[in-house]
């Protein structure tokens, strides 16, 4: 028989009005990744920090599937991945470690999502990394670094590499692993994941066909286009018309992630 966790129901009166709708914009994000078939079981993680000055994060209960989240359910750890709220839920502070490293080393990644697509794990497994052939490849082209692959993240020594490959940019391909998006908002990182995934998407079924007859862009579009598709620019666009178009989805379809 099915374990039945009852989620407190007194934590939006625990918290500020502040994390409680960094909780709301994660739980929708979780629910979106689960709706667009990102998700894979209850493994992978998104996590966002909680405002204010001490290090907490908020992060996935380890046993709820991502259509299952909540704003209530999330579980609030530190930099560890230990609980600094009573939870019902199981947490999964190993799974914590690529997220812990990102949050701690760069002031503007509030929110870190990462994922094991099928798309985004064939293109991680491509020597080339993502090619520059579709317009939504080099909207995110230009903004993603590589970090190789290590083993299942578990060893706190990688975080300073992770880092490092990182560096300033907001997406990351982890090669023969996933995908991995940063932002100063969850609306941020979730738009850079929509067109990263997208892109790899589309490069599967692109090489599938052959690279015969492949058409590369002209010489300087792929520059023309990173220009055009700044950061700043990109986070403006996810704030103000596709982050607030995604929550009315959501409504649309179940506004439980609210609770």
């Amino acid at each position: 028989m099915a374990t039945q966790l009852k989620t407190p129901t007194d934590v939006k009166s625990r918290v500020s009005e502040e994390e409680w709708q960094v909780r709301t914009d994660l739980a929708a994000a979780y629910r979106l990744v689960a709706l667009y078939g990102w998700d894979d079981l209850i493994f992978t993680h998104l996590s966002a920090r909680v405002p204010g000055p001490e290090h907490h994060f908020l992060i996935n209960p380890y046993n709820l599937m991502f259509e299952e989240i909540t704003a209530s359910s999330l579980v609030k750890i530190d930099t560890e991945g230990h609980p600094v709220m009573e939870t019902p839920y199981l947490t999964n502070p190993a799974g914590f470690t690529i997220h812990s490293a990102i949050h701690m080393a760069r002031d503007d990644a509030h929110a870190v999502l990462h994922l094991h697509t099928p798309h985004g794990q064939a293109v991680s497994a491509m020597s080339e990394g993502l090619l520059p052939h579709t317009q939504t490849a080099m909207i995110a082209k230009h903004n993603v670094a590589y970090h190789d692959y290590e083993g299942i993240a578990t060893d706190l020594e990688e975080r300073e590499r992770l880092v490092a490959d990182l560096g300033e940019k907001h997406a990351m391909i982890l090669r023969n692993h996933g995908t991995l998006t940063v932002g100063e908002r969850v609306a941020d990182a979730f738009l850079r994941m929509y067109f990263l995934e997208r892109a790899c998407e589309a490069q599967v079924y692109m090489l599938s066909a052959g690279r015969e007859n492949l058409n590369t862009p002209p010489q300087g579009v792929e520059e023309k286009v990173a220009g055009q598709t700044a950061p700043q620019g990109m986070a403006a666009v996810s704030q103000m018309l596709a982050w607030p178009a995604l929550l009315r989805k959501l409504d649309r379809i179940d506004p439980g992630f609210r609770d």
